[in-house]
C-alpha cells in the first residue's frame, strides 16, 4: 500500500469515528500517523521522480502576496488590474499555466503579486500542479484567496484544507509551546497553564508515533492534539490570509453585506473595478508594511522616497535600509513623528519606528 492510499485510508478512518472521550487516543494517533505520511509525501516529491518545469521566480520588491484559487475565479484579471503585467484571460479554466508575476505600486511599496495556476481539489495529494502551486506559495509573506462570490464558502473550505494539508497554517498564532529532543532522561512535560485539550497521556503517545522517547516539552498556552503535532513535526508555515470574494456585481446587496462583514475578507468587482483601491489598503495592512522618511541636516524630510519596512522594525533596521555600514558609524538618531514623545527626540538603534515617521541620523 502506497502512501496516498494509506492516507486516504486515514482520512477514512478519522470521518467514521465518532468523537467522544473513548476515542479521543485513537484519533489522536490516527492525526498523528496522517501528519507524518503528508510529511513522508512532501519530502518524496522533492526526491522522488523527473524533474518538471518549476515555478521559480526571483523574489523582487518590498513583499511577496501569491494569489490562490480555484480554476476562473478571476485571479488573471486580477493580476491584470492591479499591475502592469497582462495574464491571459478567458472564460475557460485552466488559462493560467505557470507563474505569472506583477507588481502592485501602493504607498511607495512595490509588492510583488504572483498569479498562479487554479488549484484542484487533491492538490496536497500531487494532482493537477498542486504541489508545485502549494510550495510556491510557501514562499510569500502573505496568501490571497481568490473566491467566486455566486458559489458560497465551500471554495474557501477545500482550498484550506489543501493548504493545511502540506503545512501551511492561514490567519493562526504559531502554538506557545517549547519542544526540544534530547539524547537521554526520558520526556519530561510540564507546563505552565491547565491543559483541558490534550492529556499527558496523549502527549506521550504521540511523541511514540514519531519515535521520540527523550524530549522536553513544555507548554505555554492550552494547546490541542492537532497544535501539538505541528510543533512535533516542524516545517509549518504559518501565514496571514485575505479572503477576495469576486463577481460581487452578480449577487444581492445583502449577500455583499454578510461576505464583507465576515473576518479576513475582502469583496470586489474585477470586471466593474469595484472595491480594488480597499483590497491594496488590507493587502498593506497584512503585510504589516509601514513607510519611513528620512531627512539631511537643515533640510526638508525627502517625503518622495521613503523607505519600506516592517512594523516593529527599529532604528537599526532602517539604518541597514540606508546602507549596510551606516549602523557601524551611527551615533545618534533623531526622530519626528508618531513614535516620538516630542519633535526632533534623540533615539538610538533600538528605537522602534512607526508608520510615516521622519529620521535623520548623525554618524560618529
Amino acid at each position: 500500500m502506497g502512501i496516498l492510499e494509506k492516507i486516504s485510508e486515514i482520512e477514512k478512518e478519522i470521518q467514521r469515528t465518532q468523537k467522544n472521550k473513548a476515542t479521543e487516543y485513537h484519533l489522536g494517533l490516527l492525526k498523528a500517523k496522517l501528519a507524518r505520511y503528508r510529511a513522508q509525501l512532501l519530502e518524496g516529491s522533492k526526491t522522488s521522480g523527473p524533474k518538471g518545469e518549476g515555478f521559480d521566480v526571483m523574489k523582487s520588491g518590498d513583499a511577496r502576496v501569491a494569489l490562490v484559487g480555484f480554476p476562473s475565479v478571476g485571479k488573471s484579471t486580477l493580476l491584470s488590474t492591479l499591475t502592469s503585467t497582462t495574464s491571459e484571460c478567458a472564460s475557460y479554466e485552466f488559462t493560467t499555466l505557470t507563474c505569472i508575476p506583477g507588481v502592485i505600486e501602493h504607498n511607495g511599496a512595490s509588492i510583488q503579486l504572483l498569479d498562479l495556476p487554479g488549484i484542484i481539489e487533491g492538490a496536497a495529494a500531487g494532482k493537477g500542479r498542486g504541489r508545485q502551486v502549494i510550495s510556491v506559495a510557501r514562499t510569500a509573506d502573505i496568501v490571497v484567496m481568490m473566491l467566486d462570490a455566486l458559489k458560497g464558502d465551500i471554495q474557501k473550505e477545500l482550498l484550506t484544507k489543501e493548504l493545511e494539508a502540506v503545512g501551511i497554517r492561514l490567519n493562526k498564532k504559531r502554538p506557545n509551546i517549547y519542544f526540544k529532543e534530547k539524547k537521554g532522561g526520558g520526556i519530561s512535560i510540564t507546563a505552565t497553564c491547565i491543559l483541558t485539550k490534550i492529556s499527558e497521556r496523549m502527549i506521550n503517545l504521540i511523541l511514540h508515533e514519531y519515535k521520540i522517547f527523550n524530549a522536553d516539552v513544555v507548554f505555554r498556552d492550552d494547546c490541542g492534539t492537532e497544535e501539538f503535532i505541528d510543533v512535533v513535526v516542524g516545517k509549518r508555515k504559518y501565514m496571514p490570509c485575505l479572503y477576495v470574494y469576486n463577481k460581487i456585481d452578480q449577487i444581492s446587496i445583502e449577500e455583499v453585506d454578510r461576505i464583507a462583514w465576515q473576518p479576513h475578507c475582502v469583496v470586489i468587482s474585477c470586471n466593474m473595478l469595484l472595491n480594488l483601491e480597499h483590497l491594496k489598503d488590507m493587502i498593506w495592512r497584512y503585510l504589516h508594511l509601514i513607510t519611513v522618511y528620512t531627512k539631511k541636516p537643515g533640510k526638508k524630510p525627502d517625503f518622495n522616497d521613503g523607505l519600506i519596512l516592517r512594523s516593529n522594525c527599529t532604528v537599526e533596521h532602517a539604518c541597514h535600509a540606508i546602507h549596510r555600514t551606516l549602523v557601524q558609524n551611527f551615533k545618534y538618531g533623531q526622530v519626528w513623528g508618531h513614535s516620538a514623545k516630542y519633535n526632533g527626540q534623540h533615539v538610538g538603534l533600538s528605537h522602534k519606528m512607526a508608520h510615516e515617521d521622519v529620521l535623520l541620523v548623525t554618524k560618529k
